[in-house]
């Protein structure tokens, strides 16, 4: 990396949950001496020593050799949740718009890609004890999402054997919560109509407890911190990032003050799938379906290779996130608006 005046580091996808705490962080560290952060529309928000350009990954007009001209580390964060009903679509800028991002690293003569992978790239696995970064990653494969973070497992694979100065870092992170994503994160998940509000212990007297629904969770900026570190480092490979414990019924019922409701799987999944289907949640039945069978992941590479331990617990992060959707909290990029409902 530069010394004279610190790393130049662009990041991908840098005005959504990810995004901003990456960016800010960076731009909080004496060693970058400058972050480009590329978005698809620039935000009303600018930290110290940080620039912007509007970039769509789906087109393909888009100049990414250009844009990371110079650069010490590409930090690859872009991701479109939605249309959920139209793969075609998410395919185009997820897998097709990825591609061209490494293809671009390449070209560039960047040194090092940080890549967003994620807990959904892994193949199912146990509920009962956590597997570490060996376990395969082959998805989901009815779920979009798992399918396309299983897909560029894949394609790294490839880019790694044909770019081997390439220092390449797939961080495959938890489920990422913070207070300020709130708003961002009901949107894309529960529908831009859900009330934030109800996400009040006094209003959610019952939780429906579904088996083999056991997650972990972890707050986001957390992630960002092993992101920086991956950056400053000379790490390759995968890294696990969760907090601790891992979320379960019995864990909200306690945070919410609610009695768990034991649900079975197909009548929790037909619910889903009918509100899907007619357009009233955006979340799909087949996610629904990845998470029920998603494995507990180990995170001991992660603390003992890049030294990352997390500041959070699953505890903290879910208490501030029902805070923030009570409160309709977001901050000053386009995805990340704030909004109560609507």
């Amino acid at each position: 990396m530069s010394t004279s005046t610190g790393s130049r580091i662009v990041v991908t996808g840098a005005t959504g949950n990810v995004g901003t705490s990456v960016v800010r962080l960076l731009s909080e560290d004496p060693e970058v001496g400058s972050v480009r952060g590329l978005a698809r529309r620039i935000p009303d928000w600018s930290p110290e020593r940080t620039e912007w350009s509007a970039v769509d990954l789906a087109s393909e007009q888009t100049d990414l050799t250009e844009e990371f001209a110079g650069a010490d580390a590409v930090v690859h964060l872009a991701w479109a949740f939605q249309p959920t009903h139209d793969p075609a679509m998410t395919w185009r800028t997820n897998v097709l718009g990825s591609i061209r991002v490494f293809e671009a690293v390449a070209a560039a003569k960047v040194p090092a890609l940080v890549h967003a992978s994620s807990v959904g790239a892994y193949s199912p696995g146990p509920k009962e004890h956590a597997v570490d970064e060996s376990w395969p990653t082959h998805g989901w494969p009815d779920a979009a999402y798992c399918r396309e973070k299983a897909y560029l497992e894949r394609a790294l694979d490839i880019f790694e054997r044909d770019h081997p100065a390439v220092r390449v870092v797939r961080m495959r992170p938890a489920f990422l919560f913070k207070r300020e994503s709130a708003s961002e994160q009901r949107r894309i998940f529960g529908g831009r109509f859900l009330p934030g509000q109800l996400a009040r212990p006094d209003l959610l007297r019952f939780l429906p407890d579904v088996p083999g629904l056991r997650v972990q969770a972890l707050h986001t900026d957390d992630a960002a911190q092993a992101y920086a570190l991956a950056v400053r480092s000379d790490v390759r490979g995968a890294f696990n990032l969760a907090g601790e414990p891992t979320v379960d019924a019995e864990l909200l019922a306690g945070m919410l003050d609610a009695r768990p409701v034991r649900l079975p799987r197909t009548a929790a999944r037909s619910a889903i799938a009918a509100a899907w289907g007619l357009h009233l949640l955006p979340a799909s039945p087949h996610l629904f379906d990845a998470v029920l069978r998603l494995p507990l992941m180990d995170c001991t590479r992660a603390r003992t290779e890049l030294g990352w331990h997390p500041e959070h617990t699953a505890t903290e992060v879910l208490e501030e996130f029902l805070h923030g959707m009570q409160q309709g909290a977001g901050t000053r990029t386009e995805p990340m608006k704030g909004r109560k409902v609507g």
